[in-house]
This record gives structure tokens, sequence and C-alpha cells, in this order.
């Protein structure tokens, strides 16, 4: 008996036109689909290409030469950013634990505000090129290798590779394709993963070719089709909600999940009470989403991220950079609506199984809510659309990773290590190699390392925060304090990881925003005290008159914030130690307070008064690091139009929590 035949009972390749067929998509959403990939392959090549007898330069390849405008930088950034990781991890999170997990882009939208005005503008002024390249010319070669090949290894083994998983995933459940394999001579090879290859192929075509141009500039295109697609799902999903009405769906989804027997049910709270849903509170803890490490992350992968702020450094101009952040704001905003919510809707079917008994397929675990919404509720033409959609945002995830990462080994380890003199050509070359490398890599690593995930969003978040409470302090001070030194970063880098991984063994059952949180404190007084009593310094003149007097008031007012942000989070949590057991949540509004996470405060006190330190000492210590550099307040400046985006962005986040509180 060959092998196929050995196989044959548990695996079966069939026709895969009548499995299509057989999952409701038409010839037409297929057209549609085709069409897309072709003219997002085409656009990518024609807009990466150089002019006739040019060579494309180093900046011009791993920085689209420095022309992306506000609504490019903007789109590109979710277009990087919105990925099967959100279409189907995060979707897969709101059908398990509701509209909590909607959290993570709410307070997105408010820390690319907070990034565009505190940070971009010193990064651009330092023209950095890359994340590590900074590092190194911040502290020393070895804190940015160290930093250069952490990435390398997030990017291919956790980024690309969960981007595709996810994707393929979803596509395979559209349509209606799980447990189909290929047979090539004797070897089976599951839909799956030839999906997951085709994702890489299309990806890699334009990307390794014509750089960030290609992708940034494509990801404009993307971001129409995955914002919208996104929209339509979300719509149709609530008419069938609502017998053909989708403002009445929502409301029978809401009314259902908040009523009843559902009374107690977490599915339309942003802020989860552990007493509530104790499982779904390990994933978003209460207030720690708003107050809590949730900032890590969001600091962590919106501001030192390298395939996301890459885009803003690509930008024309300081003034581009900041509007196409706010830009990217507001999209954020959208997200809970595209992806979250749909998940939700799926929950609600759900627990209504009689009414929605003849749907095809069925939701086995979290992650398969989303592709399920589109193989049942999207009419033909939609559905091409919608699945045109996740293809957009698997695809420019993809494609952003792949540069990234090739601009991370080329500029951080090659140039610096390698070959110092390589001209534009010979770096261009080795940064497409590097892709293609990354691109097989990631493609064999895949199966081995996601293969047995249940619900992939909150994995993700998880173990990328055993290194963001690291690089928020070692990049973030760096940045914006003198006197931050070479030894502090190195000792912060070295405890990183191992202060996870002893939180995540001695407090399992806490959740890892919470941990997070408590790693950022030991590393931000371990950084702040190193590099005061670090004699390597020399002298420097002290800021002007005005800016001194600005820095010292701020640096009271963060001082005393943090002060009493800590102090009431210790009172809080001792007196809610001291209750009786019969004091409940519903009764007493000290175990209320810690029912929601209260304790996040001793983080948020932490964050607030590490900036009164550097503020203190900017504007009063004569000593700076060798490598360390005065701040220019007029770098904070913004204009009306700023202000007015991040006024409108507050408000509509401060409407969202008081309705679904």
């Amino acid at each position: 008996m060959n092998f196929v035949q050995q196989f044959g009972e548990t695996m079966r390749s069939i026709d895969l036109g009548a499995a299509i067929g057989a999952s409701g998509f038409k010839t037409i959403d297929l057209v549609i689909l085709v069409i897309y990939l072709v003219v997002l392959v085409g656009l990518g090549l024609f807009l990466g290409r150089t002019k006739k007898g040019e060579e494309k330069s180093a900046n011009d390849y791993f920085l689209a030469g420095n022309t992306l405008t506000w609504w490019a930088v903007g789109a590109s950034l979710i277009a990087a950013n919105i990925s099967a990781e959100q279409f189907i991890g995060m979707s897969g999170t709101g059908f398990r634990d509701g509209i909590a997990t909607a959290a993570y882009e709410i307070m997105a939208a408010i820390t690319l505000i907070v990034i565009g005005k505190f940070l971009l503008p010193v990064m651009l002024k330092q023209k950095i090129f890359t994340i590590p390249q900074f590092l190194r010319e911040r502290y020393n070669d070895g804190v940015g290798l160290a930093f250069s090949v952490l990435w390398l290894f997030l990017y291919i083994f956790v980024n690309l590779t969960s981007v595709a998983w996810l994707g393929a995933l979803a596509i395979e459940q559209i349509l209606g394709l799980q447990d189909v394999y290929i047979a090539m001579g004797e070897t089976m090879i599951s839909m799956r993963m030839v999906i997951i290859v085709f994702l890489f192929i299309v990806a890699g075509v334009y990307s390794i070719y014509g750089g960030l141009a290609s992708v940034a500039w494509t990801d404009v295109m993307q971001v129409v089709f995955l914002v919208g697609g996104g929209l339509i799902t979300a719509w149709f999903a609530l008419k069938a909600a609502g017998d053909g009405a989708a403002m009445e769906g929502l409301r029978n989804v809401y009314t259902t999940l908040t009523t009843g027997d559902y009374a107690r049910d977490t599915h339309f709270h942003l802020v989860i009470q552990q007493s509530h849903n104790p499982s779904a509170f390990a994933n978003v803890p209460g207030i720690v989403a708003v107050v809590g490490a949730v900032w890590l992350t969001n600091l962590g992968y919106w501001g030192f991220n390298q395939y996301i702020i890459q885009k803003g450094l690509a930008a024309k101009s300081v003034n581009e950079a900041q509007k196409g952040l706010v830009f990217a704001g507001f999209l954020k905003l959208l997200i809970p609506f595209i992806v979250v919510l749909p998940g939700v809707c799926a929950y609600y079917m759900t627990q209504n199984a009689e009414q929605f008994s003849m749907l095809q397929g069925s939701i086995k675990v979290a992650d398969d809510a989303y592709p399920w919404l589109i193989r049942n509720f999207a009419p033909p033409v939609v559905k091409g659309l919608s699945f045109a959609a996740l293809a957009a945002a698997i695809i420019s995830s993809l494609a952003s990773m792949l540069n990234s990462t090739s601009t991370l080994f080329t500029m951080d380890i090659y140039k610096k290590y390698v070959n110092p003199q390589a001209p534009d050509r010979k770096l261009v070359n080795v940064g497409r190699l590097t892709s293609l490398v990354a691109l097989i890599i990631a493609a064999v690593a895949v199966k081995p390392l996601l293969g047995g995930l249940d619900q992939a969003f909150q994995y993700i978040q998880e173990y990328s925060g055993f290194i963001y409470p690291g690089i928020v302090v070692v990049f973030g001070l760096g940045l914006l304090w003198k006197r931050a030194s070479n030894k502090a970063a190195v000792w912060s880098a070295i405890a990183t990881i191992p202060l996870g991984i002893l939180f995540k063994l001695t407090m399992p059952d806490v959740a890892f925003q919470l941990r997070a949180g408590y790693v950022f404190m030991i590393l931000v007084t371990m950084f702040i005290i190193i590099s005061l009593i670090d004699k390597k310094f020399m002298s420097c003149e002290l800021p002007e008159q005005k800016d001194r007097a600005t820095m010292n008031k701020w640096a009271k007012i963060l001082g005393g914030a943090g002060a009493f942000f800590i102090f009431i989070a210790a009172v809080v949590t001792i007196w809610g130690a001291c209750l009786p057991a019969t004091a409940t949540p519903e009764t007493n509004f000290i175990a209320y307070l810690n029912d929601i996470g209260f304790q996040a405060f001793f983080f948020f006190g932490a964050l607030v008064g590490c900036n009164a330190v550097w503020l203190w000492s900017d504007a009063n210590d004569k000593k700076i690091d060798p490598k360390g550099h005065s701040l220019d307040l007029k770098l904070f400046e913004t204009n009306k139009e700023y202000a007015w985006g991040t006024l409108a962005i507050a408000v509509i986040i401060i409407v969202l929590y008081v309705a679904l509180w």
C-alpha cells in the first residue's frame, strides 16, 4: 500500500471547484479576487520601478525616498497593522470575550497621538533609519545588535508566521477547504500550506522588487478594500441577526446579550469585571486596557516597531508624518466595528442555534468566527469584496514585515558588520535576498509553531509583551532623557525576557498585562538608578530659562500625579485585601474597584512618574551621557489641525466608554 492509500481514510483530495462551489462562492466572487490580486501586484511593480538610467538607492528602497504624504502614511500604517491577526484573531477574541478586546484598538488611537506629538518628531530630527540604528548610535553596537537580532526573530517566527497561518486558516474556512489535501507524488500537502505559500509569493513579488515605495503606495488601495470590506461584512451579519434590518439586528444582539439569562454576560462590556468573567478578565482585565500595560504594547508596537514606524520615518516632513498618525488614529476607531462586532454577532448566533440551524460549517474554535460569517452571510459580489478585503489585510502586513525584515538585516547587520563600504546597489540586492530567505524560513516554520493554536490573538499579545517593557524603557528614555546611559540600556535589555519568564512562572494566574506592568516598573527603576550612578558623563549647558520653567512645571505635575496614582492604588489594594468575605463588587465600592483591576494604577503611576524624572533631569542636570542629546521643546509644537484631530479622537473614545462601560 503506497503513502496516499495509507492515509486515504484520514485525508481527502477532492475537486477544488466542487469544494469552493459548496461554500457558496460564485464565479463573480473569484473573478473579483483575481482582478484584485492582479491589480495589486501590477501596481506594486509599477510603483516600485526606477526611472530609466537611474539606480534605486538604499533610501529609495527602504524609506521610499521620504516621499510619503500624510494620507499615504496613515493608510500604510493601518494596512500594515490590520492583518489576519485582527480579522481572524481579534474577531475570535470578540466571539469568546466580547467587545472589551476593542480596547486594544481604541487605546491605539490615543497612542498614535502621543507618538505623533512626542516621539516621532525626535526620531525624524535624529534621521533614524531603523530602530536598532538609533539604539546603536545612542548607546553602543552591542545594544543595537541585540535588538536587531531580537526583532528579526520576532518578525520571522512570530509576525510573518502568525499572519500567514491565520490568513490561510480564514481562506480555508471561507472556501470550505478544511481537511483538503493535494497529492504531489506520494506526498500529501494540506490546502492551508498551499495557501500560505501563495500568500507569501504574492506579498513577496512586489515588496521584494520595489521596497517600501511599493508597499506603502499599494497600501493606500488596500486600506480602502479592508475597511470597506470589513464594514460590509459586519453590515450583512447584523442584517441576518435582524431579519433583514441591520439596526434591528444590532438591537437584537445587544438586548439578548445584556438582559435575562445574559445579564452578567460581558460581550457588550468595554470594562470586564473579574467576578463576571474570569477567563475574559485574564485577557482584557478591566481598566488595565485604559491605564495599564496596554500602553506598553501600544507604545512598543506603534512607536518602536520597525515595520510600523518605518512608514512615519518615510514621510515628507514632520507635519505630514503627524497628520498621517492622526488619520491612522481615526481609522483605528473603525476597527472595533469591522472585526470585533462581527465576532460578537457570531457568538449571538451560536447562542440561538435553532434560528440559524441552516448555516454552513461550524465554529469549532474561536478563530473560525469571521470566516464563518463571510461564508454564510455575504452575498455574491459582496463575498468577493469581503474576501478581497481579507486578502488585502494579509498581503499588506506580510509585505510590510518582509520589507522591514530586509531593512533591519541589511542596514543594521550587513552594512555595519559585514560590508560597511557596500554601494547602494549591493544593499538593495542584499535587502531583496534577505526578504526571500525570511519568506522561506517563515513558510517552513509556520506549522510547527502555530499548528496547535486555538486562539492566536491573545497568544501573540502575551508573548510580544515579553519584550515590549524593555523596548519602551530602553528606547523611550534613550530618546528623551539626556542621562540615559549605555550601562542601563545593556542591563535592561538583558533583564527584559528573563523577568517576563519569571513573572509568567511565578504568577501564571495573573493577567499578562498586569505582569508586563510589574516588569516595566522594575526595569524603569533599574534603568534610572543605573543611569544616575553611572560615572560616564560629560558637562552640558542647561536649556533656555523659558524651556526650563516649562519642563520643571510639568515635572512637578507629572511627579505629583504619579505619586498620587501609586498611593491610591496601594490604598485600594490593601483595603480590598482587608474586606470581609461578605463584601462583593455589587455591594462594596472598594471590592468593585479591585474587581475591575484598579491595581493597574501602580503601573500608570510609574509610567507617569518616570516622565517626571527625565523632564526634571533634562531641565536641571548639567551632566549628559556622552551619546545623549539635549531636548528641544520646539519639536513638540503642533498645529491646530493636529489639536482638533486629537480632540475629536478623545471625544469619540470618551463616548464609547461612557456608553459601553
